[in-house]
């Protein structure tokens, strides 16, 4: 298992690229079970949970391929059951349900695994399904769902679920008649999973608002379709920026989708611009200023930049509030962030933050993808050196980010624990 030694107080330089998203790159190459023909995918990117998406759409029948940020798929003879060893790694591996679903009228997939931030239950997925003529029974930790055909239904959902929304949205492409999703996640993520969809057949219209209609068609066939950028990697550079004092380029990177993320970030006393070349980020003179942050669906404040910006109050002036509507575990940063000097309080879902004048390098462990992100953060801005353990997480979401770090400066090196 490695770690990442930091050795802090480096103000970053330079140009990074933002790479591929993986929370778009997901659902769209599960997606590949719709299809009967090859497809390309340009711009992915290379991290834990694609190879395991890759290494699971080949068991299921979906050979897939790396080669530099290219996945190629080619679906041919599918299988319906998604087993344990794979699944167990990653919660999205449910997002194989509705597809397989939809192509083969079933499917065998183990109850998935994941961080530990919340419950994030597929109770959502299985009872909209239901709608659609699906039938579930769970044996021996396994969803067994069946169906004759699935027919286009009237789904509302109680909250915006964005794997919800992605699972039944895959199904209904090929699902008898229209089908209409209410209360869908607008999520960036959803939209591009749409437009891919789109580009292979699929008649969808309201992808980006809360109502979605799906007519669905006989087949879906191949195309080459590129990646969005990573809207919440680029979120952390900008945050990166901002924690050590420095000022970063970002070519590559989304605009729109970060908002809300630009409007909290600019509040705090950063200045963030869209230039010809790319995104710009640096501190402004007269330092940070606490402000106050919640968790919302999009076009809200995202709940995979909490942790990150939560670092950066850390060293603002004032006091600082987080309430975290999305996931109730997900605070769980906080203890390490006090371990380096910071001054923070937790109750219930909200984190009240009081700037300190500087955080101190330790041993820290990261319980999630974005509480090792947050831990990052923390220790290119503290004095002296940061041990960020479990990086296993980071590694599920982030490409290379030490390499890339370090291209600006930051004094990063992993090693074996």
């Amino acid at each position: 298992m490695d770690k990442l030694v930091i050795e802090g107080g480096v103000p970053l330089t330079g140009t990074i690229n933002v790479s591929g998203s993986k929370n778009a790159a997901l659902p769209i190459l599960m997606a590949s079970i719709l299809a009967e023909e090859p497809i390309t995918y340009t711009n992915v990117p290379r991290l834990r949970d694609i190879h395991t998406t890759n290494k699971l759409l080949s068991i299921l029948g979906c050979p897939a391929e790396f080669e530099g940020d290219t996945v190629s798929v080619r679906p041919c003879d599918l299988k319906p059951e998604a087993p344990y060893d794979l699944v167990k790694t990653m919660r999205a591996s449910v997002l194989c349900l509705g597809p397989l679903l939809a192509r083969l009228g079933e499917a065998r997939v183990a109850l998935p695994g994941g961080c530990a931030i919340g419950a994030r239950p597929v109770d959502l997925h299985l009872t909209a399904l239901e709608k659609m003529g699906a039938r579930f029974e769970l044996e021996e930790g396994y969803i067994i769902g069946r169906c004759r055909k699935l027919k286009g239904a009237h789904i509302y959902f109680d909250f915006p679920t964005v794997g919800g929304t992605e699972n039944l949205l895959m199904a209904a492409t090929l699902a008898e008649g229209e089908t209409i999703l209410e209360n869908a996640a607008r999520e960036p993520e959803v939209v591009d999973l749409a437009r891919f969809l789109i580009a292979c057949g699929a008649k969808i219209e309201g992808h980006g608002t809360s109502v979605i209609r799906v007519q669905g068609v006989p087949r879906l066939h191949g195309c080459e379709y590129a990646i969005m950028p990573d809207r919440i990697e680029a979120g952390t550079f900008l945050v990166a920026a901002g924690i050590t004092g420095g000022e970063l380029l970002l070519t590559g990177c989304p605009w729109e989708e970060l908002d809300a993320v630009i409007v909290k970030l600019n509040a705090m006393g950063m200045h963030i611009e869209k230039t010809s070349e790319g995104v710009l980020a640096k501190r402004r003179n007269g330092g940070l200023r606490g402000t106050d942050v919640t968790t919302q669906p999009f076009p809200g404040f995202p709940t995979d930049m909490q942790a990150q910006v939560m670092s950066l109050m850390c060293l603002a002036e004032g006091t600082s509030v987080v309430q975290e509507n999305i996931f109730e575990n997900r605070f769980m940063h906080v203890l390490e962030l006090v371990r380096m000097g910071a001054d923070i309080r937790i109750s219930g879902r909200s984190a009240v933050v009081r700037g300190v004048k500087r955080l101190t390098g330790a041993p820290v462990m990261a319980s999630d993808l974005r509480a090792s992100a947050s831990l990052v953060l923390a220790g290119l801005a503290a004095r002296g050196t940061t041990h960020v353990q479990r990086i296993y997480h980071l590694d599920r979401g982030y490409e290379r980010i030490e390499l890339k770090l370090n291209a600006v400066g930051a004094r990063i090196r992993r090693e074996a624990e």
